[in-house]
C-alpha cells in the first residue's frame, strides 16, 4: 500500500493555473480509474477532471474556490501498488506513452477514457492522446514481476508544465541571460519591468511573479520617498470581488484589443420585416423541427455570405510576421453571457453549413454556454464574433473586437417602429446593426461594403442567392 498525488494538469490550451471549483469526491472515498474528481475553472472555462489510478482518497490538498499553479499536487490517494517514489516528478518517462496506465489482466476500459482506444489507433490519457497502439498500454512493474499492477500516475508538470524560458539579451547592450515562465515575461511586460534589473528568488535564478510585482509595486516620489498606493476608497456594506478566472482573461483581452488595434465603428439601422417573416415560416418548417429559430440565425447566415463577397473581414493581424492572415473558413463566434463571465465560443466552418445544421450549432453553443461547459477548444480559432446586444432590450453599441479578429457585429433589437415605405409611414420591425473593425487591414470601403451586405440580406433573404 502507498499514496499518491494527483498534480493539477495543462488541460491542453497551455494554460498555467487554474480554480479548485468543487471537489466530487472526500476523504475516504474509494474512486476507480477516470472517475470524475474535481471540476477546476481555467481562464478559459470549467473542466472535469478524472483520476487517473484507483484507490481510496487520504486527503484534499487544496480548498475549493482556491487558485493553483499548474503542477501543484491536488489529492493524495492510497493505491494497491504506489511506491514512495511515486510522489516525486520522475527524470524518466516524460513522454505521453508514460501517462497511460497498466491494467489488470482481462480488463477493458472504454473508448475515449484515459487508457482506452482513441480516434486514428491513439490511446487516450489525462491530457489529449498518447502514442499509437493497436492496444491498451501494459508495463511490468519494477522488478520484472509478471503480476498485473494498478496504474500509475505521471506527475503532471513533468509533461503539461511550462518549463521557464531562457531570454537571450543582446550581448552588444552588456546584458544578461534571464529565467522568466511566459507569463511572468508578459506581467513584466504589461507592468513596463525589465526583468534583467528584476532579483529572482525562485529555484535556479528564476524570475517568479512576486519579484516582478514586488519590483514594480512601490513608485518612488521625487524626494526619494516611497510613495504609499493610494488607497481605495470604500463605502459601508461595500463587497469584494477577486479577479480571477474566465472574468480577469477578459478583461485582459479586452484591454489588449483596445489599445492594440484602431477600431472603427459602422452603423446601420435596416428594415427587417421579411426576415422576421421569414423565422416564423422556418418555425413550422419540419427541417428545423425541435431547434429554436431566431433572427441571430439569419444575421449569422448573412455574414457567413456577405464574408464571400469582402473576405479580408474574416482575417487577422500577425504583428510579429508583419503579415495579414486571410483565414481559410469562417469560425463564427458568439458572445456568450455566463455566471462567471463573457465567453466567445465559435461554430468551425460556419460557411460551409446548411441553415438547419446553422441553427442546430447555434442552439447547442447556447445551451453548453449557460450551462458552463463550454470547452478551450470551443473557444480557440474564431474569426469573426456576433454580439447579440439585443436580447437585452439594447438597440446597439460600440464592440471591442475579438483578439486574434478583425471584425465584431453588434446585432440590436428588433422593434415595431414608424418607418416610411412608398411615402406612407407604416410598422415596420426595424433594428440597427454595429460594426467595429481593425482599421489597420479593413478601411472603410471594405467594412462598409461588408455592413451593407449583411444588412441588404437581412432586408430582403432572397438576396441570399446573389452571393
Amino acid at each position: 500500500m502507498g499514496i499518491q498525488q494527483f498534480r493539477l494538469p495543462d488541460v491542453g490550451e497551455g494554460l498555467v493555473e487554474a480554480e479548485i471549483v468543487s471537489w466530487k469526491v472526500k476523504v475516504g472515498d474509494t474512486v476507480k480509474l477516470n472517475d470524475t474528481i474535481v471540476e477546476i475553472e481555467t481562464a478559459k472555462s470549467l473542466v472535469e477532471l478524472p483520476v487517473p489510478f484507483a484507490g481510496v482518497v487520504t486527503e484534499l490538498l487544496v480548498a475549493e474556490g482556491e487558485t493553483v499553479d499548474v503542477g501543484t499536487p491536488i489529492i493524495s490517494v492510497q493505491t494497491a501498488e504506489a511506491t514512495p517514489g511515486d510522489l516525486a516528478p520522475s527524470a524518466a518517462g516524460t513522454g505521453a506513452e508514460d501517462m497511460v496506465p497498466s491494467l489488470p489482466d482481462g480488463e477493458e476500459i472504454e473508448a475515449g477514457k484515459i487508457g482506452g482506444a482513441a480516434p486514428g489507433g491513439r490511446t487516450a490519457v489525462l491530457v489529449g492522446y498518447g502514442p499509437k497502439t493497436t492496444e491498451p498500454k501494459r508495463r511490468p512493474r519494477k522488478g520484472g514481476s509478471p503480476v498485473a499492477a494498478q496504474p500509475e500516475v505521471v506527475p503532471a508538470p513533468v509533461v503539461a508544465a511550462p518549463e521557464p524560458s531562457v531570454a537571450k539579451s543582446n550581448e552588444i547592450s552588456g546584458s544578461v541571460h534571464v529565467l522568466a515562465k511566459p507569463p511572468v515575461r508578459k506581467l513584466a511586460k504589461d507592468l513596463g519591468v525589465e526583468l534583467a534589473a528584476v532579483t529572482a528568488s525562485g529555484p535556479g535564478g528564476v524570475i517568479t511573479r512576486a519579484d516582478v510585482e514586488g519590483y514594480s509595486a512601490p513608485p518612488v516620489s521625487a524626494a526619494g520617498h516611497i510613495a504609499a498606493a493610494a488607497p481605495v476608497a470604500s463605502g459601508l456594506g461595500d463587497t469584494r470581488i477577486p479577479i480571477k478566472g474566465v472574468q480577469k482573461v477578459m478583461a485582459q483581452a479586452m484591454v489588449a484589443s483596445a489599445f492594440t488595434a484602431p477600431h472603427v465603428t459602422e452603423w446601420i439601422t435596416v428594415d427587417v420585416s421579411a426576415t422576421m417573416d421569414l423565422v416564423e415560416r422556418l418555425k413550422n418548417d419540419k427541417a428545423f423541427r425541435d431547434l429554436r429559430v431566431s433572427p441571430l440565425l439569419i444575421v449569422a447566415k448573412a455574414v457567413t455570405l456577405a464574408a464571400r463577397r469582402t473576405p479580408i473581414i474574416n482575417a487577422a493581424w500577425d504583428e510579429a510576421a508583419q503579415e495579414i492572415v486571410l483565414k481559410g473558413s469562417v469560425n463564427l463566434g458568439i458572445a456568450a453571457a455566463t455566471p462567471r463571465g463573457l465567453i466567445v465560443p465559435n461554430i468551425k466552418g460556419a460557411e460551409s453549413l446548411t441553415l438547419p445544421d446553422l441553427c442546430a450549432a447555434l442552439n447547442n453553443l447556447v445551451a453548453v454556454a449557460r450551462e458552463g461547459k463550454t470547452q478551450p477548444a470551443d473557444q480557440a480559432g474564431g474569426s469573426f464574433t456576433i454580439t447579440n446586444v439585443g436580447v437585452f432590450g439594447v438597440d446597439a453599441g460600440t464592440p471591442i473586437i475579438n483578439p486574434g479578429e478583425a471584425a465584431i457585429l453588434a446585432f440590436g433589437a428588433v422593434r415595431k417602429q414608424p418607418w416610411v415605405v412608398d411615402d406612407e409611414i407604416v410598422p415596420r420591425w426595424i433594428t440597427t446593426l454595429a460594426l467595429s473593425f481593425d482599421h489597420r487591414l479593413i478601411d472603410g470601403e471594405k467594412g462598409s461594403t461588408f455592413l451593407a451586405d449583411v444588412a441588404a440580406i437581412l432586408e430582403d433573404p432572397a438576396r441570399a442567392l446573389m452571393f
